[in-house]
């Protein structure tokens, strides 16, 4: 059963990187105009073809998320790691919507070509 994640935990797990990999569900395009540091893209309709290439350690914690809390891209991507066999998904409910509320910081796309 995924589990959910809140804003502060996310942000202690970011600030204190462990075992645990973040991944956003939405679209390509909109992962790259803005998304959480250090997180990898697997849209809904990829999570198959994506999960083992992205994800090799079914046993590591994966926290999913999407644009926010009326958006189901999220909960449908951890649903389906769990379907595949991953065993400690999470789900971060407030996605980019309460992360950049909170003042928190983002990768923006002309960030990303200026640091390449």
């Amino acid at each position: 059963m995924v589990t959910e994640i809140d804003r502060e935990k996310l942000k202690q797990k970011l600030d204190h990187p462990k075992k645990s990999l973040l991944v956003e569900a939405l679209p390509a395009d909109q992962f790259r105009k803005l998304h959480l540091p250090g997180a990898l893209n697997m849209p809904v309709d990829q999570v198959r073809s994506l999960a083992s290439e992205l994800l090799s350690n079914k046993d590591v914690e994966v926290i999913v998320y999407c644009a926010g809390p009326t958006s189901h891209a999220s909960r449908d991507v951890a649903e389906e790691l769990e379907t595949l066999g991953y065993t400690n998904v999470r789900h971060y409910v407030g996605g980019k919507q309460d992360w950049v509320e909170a003042g928190l910081p983002v990768v923006r796309d002309a960030e990303r070509r200026a640091a390449a």
